[in-house]
């Protein structure tokens, strides 16, 4: 994949190859990544209220956030939540840097939960 990159044009989206241009399908998108984009799940229905309350106003940014929701033992469903929420929010979805929000909480709950919904559609547009 790493190598994949460096033929990678941001300009036109696609691949520069000496035999030309190569863009992916969206085939090719689920092959790589297993994305969900042909489920029939509404999108809608995960517009329900949070499961879990997170504070992420006053927590004092992404450590604060980490030390207040991280437990010992086993793995809880909430820490599990909190670690979704922070992996989509600041490695995927390139939120604020300054700290944690819960926009993406729904897609955390979600997987957690391991329900059918449409991620492919959210992350490919």
């Amino acid at each position: 994949m790493a190598a994949g990159t460096y033929f990678w044009s941001n300009t036109i989206n696609t691949f520069l190859f000496n035999q030309g241009p190569m863009t992916p399908t969206l085939i090719d998108i689920i092959m790589i990544t297993s994305l969900d984009i042909t489920s029939s799940a509404n999108p809608m229905s995960l517009n329900t209220k949070n499961q879990y309350d997170f504070k992420t106003k006053s927590i004092g940014g992404w450590s604060g956030y980490v030390a207040a929701y991280m437990g010992q033992g086993p793995v809880t469903p909430r820490e599990h939540v909190a670690f979704l929420l922070m992996w989509l929010e600041k490695f995927l979805f390139c939120g604020s840097s300054c700290g944690p929000t819960t926009n993406w909480q729904f897609v955390a709950e979600a997987l957690e939960t391991k329900r059918q919904f449409p991620l492919g559609k959210i992350l490919l547009g």
